[in-house]
C-alpha cells in the first residue's frame, strides 16, 4: 500500500473547504486501517494548528453500541476539537452550519479534566478527573457520500467532528466526584426538533456511561502512537446518547435532561 498521509490530510481539508466529496480511502486501499486513519488524523491536526488553529480537547464517536449497525463501525474512535469549532450555547443568534458536509446532530455529556489521564486509567481515575460536567451538541459531519464509510476513513476525517456546541459547566468539587460514573450512566434525555418529539436516550448507552467512555478513551488514545495523551485543561465530548440526525438551516433542536442537575439545550440552526 503507497499513500502519503500529509498528502491524504491536505485532500480532506481542502475538500471540507470546497464542500466537495471524496471516496473512502479504505476503497482506493483495501488495507487502509485504523493506524493509518489516526496518522492522516495527526497530519490534519498539525495543518490545522499551523493555520493557527488551537487544540482545546477530543470528541469520542461509536461510543453507543445502538448504532454500530448503521454505520458498520464498531468501536469507538476518537478526534480533535479545536478553539474554532467550539461554541458555547448562551451565544446569541442561530448556529451556522453551511459550512458542513452532511451534518448531523448528537446530544452528549461533556466533560471537563483538571488532571491528565493516562494509558492506565481506571473507571475511579476518571471520576477523580473530573473538574466539570456539561451537556452538549456535537454536530458531526462526514466528506463521504451518504455516511457510507469504514472505521479507518471516518478516522482519518477527524473522527467526523464539526462543532461542539457546549452547554452551561457545572463545577464538580473533589469531593462530589466519586459516583458520578453511575449518576451519569443514569441520567435520560429527551430529544425534540421543533417542539417535535425524535428519541429518548440515556447516559447508560454510551459505552456503559460518560465516565466509562472517558476511562476508555483515556488508555486508547495513549495507547495509539500517532495521538497525544488525555491532558489537564482539556475537554472530552463522551459520544451519542441517541442516534444522529441529520439537521438544517431553520431548525430549532431541544433537549430536556431528567436525573442529573443539568439544564436542557435550546439550539437554532441558520
Amino acid at each position: 500500500m503507497t499513500f502519503d498521509a500529509a498528502a491524504l490530510a491536505d485532500e480532506i481539508r481542502l475538500a471540507r473547504r470546497d464542500l466537495r466529496r471524496i471516496g473512502p480511502f479504505t476503497a482506493r486501499w483495501p488495507e487502509f486501517s485504523l493506524p493509518d486513519g489516526y496518522r492522516v488524523a495527526a497530519e490534519l491536526e498539525q495543518q490545522r494548528i499551523a493555520a493557527g488553529e488551537t487544540p482545546v480537547g477530543r470528541k469520542i464517536g461509536f461510543t453507543n453500541r445502538n448504532i454500530w449497525a448503521e454505520y458498520g463501525v464498531y468501536a469507538p474512535i476518537w478526534g480533535t476539537v479545536y478553539d474554532t469549532t467550539l461554541r458555547d450555547a448562551d451565544v446569541a443568534g442561530p448556529v451556522a452550519i453551511n459550512s458542513l458536509s452532511q451534518p448531523r446532530l448528537e446530544p452528549e455529556i461533556v466533560i471537563g479534566l483538571d488532571r491528565d489521564l493516562g494509558r492506565d486509567a481506571t473507571l475511579a481515575d476518571a471520576e477523580a478527573a473530573i473538574g466539570w460536567v456539561a451537556h452538549g451538541f456535537e454536530i458531526v459531519q462526514t466528506l463521504f457520500d451518504d455516511w457510507k464509510f469504514a472505521a479507518p476513513d471516518c478516522t482519518a476525517d477527524g473522527a467526523l467532528h464539526g462543532l461542539l456546541i457546549v452547554g452551561p459547566r457545572l463545577a464538580i468539587a473533589p469531593h462530589r466526584r466519586r459516583g458520578l460514573a453511575e449518576r451519569l450512566a443514569a441520567l435520560t434525555i429527551e430529544l425534540r426538533c421543533n417542539g417535535e418529539f425524535v428519541e429518548a436516550g440515556s447516559g447508560v448507552n454510551v459505552l456503559d456511561g460518560p465516565v466509562h467512555a472517558l476511562a476508555f478513551a483515556a488508555g486508547a488514545i495513549a495507547a495509539e502512537p500517532s495521538s497525544r495523551p488525555l491532558t489537564v485543561g482539556e475537554l472530552v465530548s463522551t459520544g451519542t446518547m441517541t442516534r444522529a440526525y441529520p439537521i438544517s438551516s431553520g431548525q430549532t433542536w431541544s433537549t430536556r435532561i431528567s436525573g442529573f442537575d443539568l439544564p436542557g439545550l435550546d439550539v437554532r440552526f441558520g
